[in-house]
Protein backbone atom coordinates (compact mmCIF):
# COMPACT_ATOMS: atom_id res chain seq x y z
CA UNK A 1 0.00 0.00 0.00
CA UNK A 2 3.39 2.06 -0.25
CA UNK A 3 3.69 5.04 -2.81
CA UNK A 4 6.67 6.71 -3.40
CA UNK A 5 5.58 9.74 -2.34
CA UNK A 6 4.03 8.32 1.58
CA UNK A 7 8.21 6.36 1.54
CA UNK A 8 9.46 9.71 0.90
CA UNK A 9 7.26 11.60 3.13
CA UNK A 10 8.06 9.61 6.44
CA UNK A 11 12.01 10.37 5.04
CA UNK A 12 11.06 13.91 5.44
CA UNK A 13 8.56 13.57 8.92
CA UNK A 14 12.18 11.38 10.28
CA UNK A 15 14.42 13.99 9.25
CA UNK A 16 12.20 17.30 10.57
CA UNK A 17 12.38 15.25 13.80
CA UNK A 18 15.70 14.26 13.86
CA UNK A 19 17.62 17.82 13.27
CA UNK A 20 14.78 20.37 14.18
CA UNK A 21 13.65 21.75 10.65
CA UNK A 22 10.00 22.32 8.73
CA UNK A 23 8.94 22.48 5.08
CA UNK A 24 10.93 26.02 4.85
CA UNK A 25 13.81 23.82 4.11
CA UNK A 26 12.25 22.01 1.20
CA UNK A 27 11.08 24.97 -0.11
CA UNK A 28 14.57 25.91 -0.96
CA UNK A 29 14.95 23.30 -2.58
CA UNK A 30 12.20 23.78 -4.80
CA UNK A 31 12.95 27.63 -5.14
CA UNK A 32 16.40 26.79 -6.70
CA UNK A 33 15.52 24.35 -8.74
CA UNK A 34 12.23 26.07 -10.22
CA UNK A 35 15.08 29.17 -10.75
CA UNK A 36 17.21 26.71 -12.70
CA UNK A 37 14.77 25.44 -14.92
CA UNK A 38 14.07 28.60 -16.44
CA UNK A 39 17.46 28.84 -17.43
CA UNK A 40 16.80 25.29 -19.23
CA UNK A 41 15.04 25.09 -22.66
CA UNK A 42 13.83 21.78 -22.14
CA UNK A 43 12.86 21.76 -18.57
CA UNK A 44 8.97 20.52 -18.00
CA UNK A 45 8.88 23.42 -15.59
CA UNK A 46 10.15 26.60 -16.68
CA UNK A 47 8.59 29.27 -14.08
CA UNK A 48 9.69 30.63 -10.27
CA UNK A 49 8.20 29.57 -7.39
CA UNK A 50 7.66 31.30 -3.60
CA UNK A 51 8.33 30.15 -0.47
CA UNK A 52 4.71 30.66 0.47
CA UNK A 53 3.84 28.93 -2.91
CA UNK A 54 5.81 25.65 -1.64
CA UNK A 55 4.63 25.86 1.55
CA UNK A 56 0.97 26.73 1.06
CA UNK A 57 0.77 23.92 -1.82
CA UNK A 58 -2.09 21.46 -1.67
CA UNK A 59 -0.45 18.19 0.56
CA UNK A 60 0.20 15.16 -1.66
CA UNK A 61 1.44 13.20 1.60
CA UNK A 62 2.23 15.24 4.82
CA UNK A 63 4.72 17.16 4.97
CA UNK A 64 5.13 16.51 0.45
CA UNK A 65 2.80 19.12 -0.98
CA UNK A 66 2.34 19.91 -4.88
CA UNK A 67 5.73 21.48 -5.43
CA UNK A 68 7.56 18.76 -3.18
CA UNK A 69 6.93 16.08 -6.01
CA UNK A 70 8.68 15.92 -9.35
CA UNK A 71 6.40 15.65 -12.00
CA UNK A 72 6.45 12.34 -14.54
CA UNK A 73 7.71 13.44 -17.72
CA UNK A 74 7.83 12.50 -21.31
CA UNK A 75 11.30 12.15 -22.65
CA UNK A 76 14.20 10.24 -23.94
CA UNK A 77 18.04 10.28 -23.41
CA UNK A 78 21.15 8.38 -25.28
CA UNK A 79 24.96 8.21 -24.88
CA UNK A 80 27.57 6.68 -27.25
CA UNK A 81 29.90 4.85 -24.56
CA UNK A 82 33.47 3.60 -26.28
CA UNK A 83 37.27 2.90 -25.41
CA UNK A 84 39.16 6.24 -24.94
CA UNK A 85 41.89 5.17 -27.01
CA UNK A 86 39.38 5.71 -29.95
CA UNK A 87 36.85 8.21 -28.31
CA UNK A 88 38.41 11.23 -30.00
CA UNK A 89 37.67 9.38 -33.72
CA UNK A 90 33.90 9.77 -32.99
CA UNK A 91 34.63 13.87 -31.32
CA UNK A 92 37.30 16.12 -30.15
CA UNK A 93 35.97 16.90 -27.14
CA UNK A 94 35.09 12.95 -25.97
CA UNK A 95 34.76 13.22 -22.34
CA UNK A 96 36.39 10.38 -19.90
CA UNK A 97 34.43 8.06 -17.27
CA UNK A 98 36.41 8.79 -14.89
CA UNK A 99 34.17 5.80 -12.49
CA UNK A 100 30.97 3.86 -12.02
CA UNK A 101 29.57 3.27 -8.73
CA UNK A 102 26.22 0.91 -8.90
CA UNK A 103 25.29 -0.53 -4.71
CA UNK A 104 22.28 -2.94 -4.83
CA UNK A 105 20.82 -2.44 -0.39
CA UNK A 106 17.43 -4.23 0.49
CA UNK A 107 14.76 -4.34 -1.65
CA UNK A 108 13.01 -2.87 0.74
CA UNK A 109 15.46 -0.90 3.05
CA UNK A 110 12.26 0.83 5.09
CA UNK A 111 11.89 -2.53 6.31
CA UNK A 112 14.92 -3.00 7.94
CA UNK A 113 14.71 -2.58 12.13
CA UNK A 114 18.18 -0.27 11.40
CA UNK A 115 17.28 1.63 8.58
CA UNK A 116 17.05 5.35 9.77
CA UNK A 117 15.36 6.88 7.33
CA UNK A 118 17.74 10.40 6.69
CA UNK A 119 19.61 9.12 3.92
CA UNK A 120 19.87 6.13 1.58
CA UNK A 121 22.96 3.33 2.24
CA UNK A 122 22.93 2.71 -2.02
CA UNK A 123 23.40 6.20 -2.47
CA UNK A 124 26.92 6.49 -0.07
CA UNK A 125 28.40 2.85 -1.44
CA UNK A 126 28.23 3.88 -5.14
CA UNK A 127 29.56 7.34 -4.57
CA UNK A 128 32.50 5.91 -2.12
CA UNK A 129 32.77 3.19 -4.97
CA UNK A 130 33.03 6.04 -7.61
CA UNK A 131 35.43 7.96 -5.52
CA UNK A 132 37.86 5.14 -5.29
CA UNK A 133 37.81 4.17 -9.24
CA UNK A 134 38.39 8.12 -10.39
CA UNK A 135 41.22 8.63 -7.64
CA UNK A 136 39.33 12.10 -6.70
CA UNK A 137 37.50 13.50 -3.98
CA UNK A 138 34.01 15.55 -3.49
CA UNK A 139 36.57 18.37 -3.40
CA UNK A 140 37.23 17.58 -7.51
CA UNK A 141 33.64 17.77 -8.52
CA UNK A 142 32.49 20.84 -10.14
CA UNK A 143 28.79 20.18 -10.01
CA UNK A 144 25.88 17.52 -8.95
CA UNK A 145 23.01 16.36 -10.97
CA UNK A 146 21.38 14.28 -8.79
CA UNK A 147 18.02 12.39 -8.05
CA UNK A 148 15.49 14.87 -6.12
CA UNK A 149 12.15 12.75 -7.14
CA UNK A 150 11.21 14.69 -3.79
CA UNK A 151 12.64 18.32 -2.51
CA UNK A 152 13.47 16.48 0.78
CA UNK A 153 15.80 13.87 -1.33
CA UNK A 154 17.99 16.27 -2.81
CA UNK A 155 19.05 16.84 0.89
CA UNK A 156 19.38 12.82 1.61
CA UNK A 157 21.59 13.33 -1.48
CA UNK A 158 23.64 15.94 -1.01
CA UNK A 159 24.67 14.37 2.56
CA UNK A 160 25.00 10.76 0.95
CA UNK A 161 27.15 12.21 -1.96
CA UNK A 162 29.42 14.15 0.82
CA UNK A 163 28.63 17.29 0.06
CA UNK A 164 27.60 17.93 3.17
CA UNK A 165 27.74 16.11 6.46
CA UNK A 166 24.59 14.37 8.22
CA UNK A 167 22.21 16.84 9.23
CA UNK A 168 23.53 19.62 6.79
CA UNK A 169 22.05 19.04 3.43
CA UNK A 170 19.16 21.44 4.45
CA UNK A 171 22.08 23.56 5.09
CA UNK A 172 24.02 23.81 2.20
CA UNK A 173 21.22 24.46 0.13
CA UNK A 174 19.52 27.18 2.27
CA UNK A 175 23.02 29.36 2.08
CA UNK A 176 23.42 29.03 -1.73
CA UNK A 177 26.21 26.71 -1.95
CA UNK A 178 24.03 24.47 -4.22
CA UNK A 179 23.37 27.33 -6.14
CA UNK A 180 24.83 27.92 -9.69
CA UNK A 181 27.83 29.83 -8.73
CA UNK A 182 27.78 28.02 -5.09
CA UNK A 183 30.56 26.19 -3.73
CA UNK A 184 29.31 22.40 -5.86
CA UNK A 185 26.67 23.15 -8.08
CA UNK A 186 23.64 21.31 -7.37
CA UNK A 187 20.95 20.10 -10.56
CA UNK A 188 21.80 23.73 -12.45
CA UNK A 189 18.98 21.50 -15.19
CA UNK A 190 16.34 22.03 -12.33
CA UNK A 191 16.51 18.56 -11.97
CA UNK A 192 13.68 15.88 -11.26
CA UNK A 193 11.55 18.71 -9.31
CA UNK A 194 11.52 21.17 -12.68
CA UNK A 195 13.55 19.67 -15.54
CA UNK A 196 10.97 16.65 -15.54
CA UNK A 197 11.30 13.14 -14.48
CA UNK A 198 10.95 10.62 -17.85
CA UNK A 199 11.93 7.69 -15.08
CA UNK A 200 13.79 5.10 -17.34
CA UNK A 201 15.62 8.25 -19.21
CA UNK A 202 16.68 10.17 -16.28
CA UNK A 203 19.79 8.56 -15.51
CA UNK A 204 21.08 9.19 -18.81
CA UNK A 205 19.47 12.43 -18.67
CA UNK A 206 21.76 13.48 -16.31
CA UNK A 207 24.61 12.15 -17.86
CA UNK A 208 24.03 14.47 -20.69
CA UNK A 209 23.32 17.65 -18.49
CA UNK A 210 26.84 17.17 -16.81
CA UNK A 211 28.35 17.19 -20.82
CA UNK A 212 27.15 20.26 -21.66
CA UNK A 213 28.43 21.70 -19.20
CA UNK A 214 31.91 20.08 -19.27
CA UNK A 215 31.67 21.35 -23.00
CA UNK A 216 30.58 24.36 -21.88
CA UNK A 217 27.49 24.86 -23.63
CA UNK A 218 24.79 24.64 -21.12
CA UNK A 219 24.01 28.24 -21.90
CA UNK A 220 22.72 30.46 -19.13
CA UNK A 221 22.98 28.00 -16.00
CA UNK A 222 26.67 26.76 -17.11
CA UNK A 223 28.86 26.04 -14.26
CA UNK A 224 31.98 28.38 -15.01
CA UNK A 225 34.95 26.33 -15.57
CA UNK A 226 33.61 22.99 -14.80
CA UNK A 227 35.74 20.51 -15.85
CA UNK A 228 34.28 17.34 -13.12
CA UNK A 229 31.00 15.98 -12.94
CA UNK A 230 28.85 13.98 -11.03
CA UNK A 231 25.48 12.68 -12.15
CA UNK A 232 23.68 10.45 -9.40
CA UNK A 233 20.46 7.97 -9.79
CA UNK A 234 18.25 6.33 -7.34
CA UNK A 235 16.43 3.61 -7.87
CA UNK A 236 13.57 1.21 -6.15
CA UNK A 237 12.35 2.78 -3.24
CA UNK A 238 16.19 3.66 -2.66
CA UNK A 239 17.36 0.47 -2.51
CA UNK A 240 19.98 0.88 -5.63
CA UNK A 241 22.52 3.77 -6.44
CA UNK A 242 24.59 4.75 -8.87
CA UNK A 243 26.90 7.62 -9.46
CA UNK A 244 29.41 8.50 -12.38
CA UNK A 245 32.01 10.64 -12.70
CA UNK A 246 32.96 12.43 -15.85
CA UNK A 247 35.81 15.04 -16.67
CA UNK A 248 37.11 16.72 -19.73
CA UNK A 249 40.66 16.00 -19.36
Amino acid sequence: GTTAPSLFAMAANRYFSTYGIDKRALAKVAMKNHHNGTMSPKAHFQMEVTEDQVINAPLICSPLGLFDCCPTTDGAAAAIICRADIAKSFRPDALLVKGVGLAVTSGEPYLKPGFAYTGFPATAQAAQSAYEQSGMTVKDIDLVECHDCFTITEILNIEDLGLAKKGEGWRYVEEGRAAIGGEIPVNPSGGLKSFGHPIGATGIRMIYEVSQHLWNKAGARQVKNAQVGLAHNLGGPGSVGCVTILANK
